[in-house]
């Protein structure tokens, strides 16, 4: 198994807010029109689960299978080319400030590594950037 981390994001908000933000997915309807339109395409979703299609990979559907408030969202995918899971961790700094750390675990073959690994990685940070700039 092979686990991948973004670099911790501090989110200028409390973590309540956040994490109720991000734990119901129909609030990506804030952040729909910041995803690069020429890579991510067809993005569905509803308070537990969402679908979208990466070129080249294809259509990766995703429910949330563990809410631990306020700390910890866990994601696993119901259809993708590979299995895989995301944790989406969040710590209080102070009582306005919070940090943030995504977390993939995926099971590769040393052949499937040596090709993902770094898109896999540079798609982790650019989502965990991309999260911890939208308005809370």
């Amino acid at each position: 198994m092979e686990k991948f981390e973004s670099n911790i994001k501090e989110i200028p908000y409390n973590q309540t807010l956040v994490y109720a933000k991000l734990s119901d997915l129909n609030n990506l309807a804030a952040i729909q029109d910041k995803l690069p339109n020429d890579k991510i395409k067809n993005l569905t979703f509803d308070a537990d689960t969402l679908s979208f299609e990466v070129s080249p990979v294809g259509v990766i559907s995703m429910k949330i299978v563990e809410r631990e408030s306020p700390t910890c969202i866990k994601l696993e995918t119901i259809q993708s080319p590979q299995a895989f899971n995301l944790w989406i961790q969040l710590l209080p700094v102070t009582a306005s400030v919070c940090k943030m750390k995504l977390t993939i675990k995926i099971s590769l073959n040393p052949f499937m590594k040596g090709m993902i690994k770094k898109p896999l990685a540079e798609g982790l940070e650019k989502m965990a950037t991309m999260l911890a700039s939208i308005p809370y």
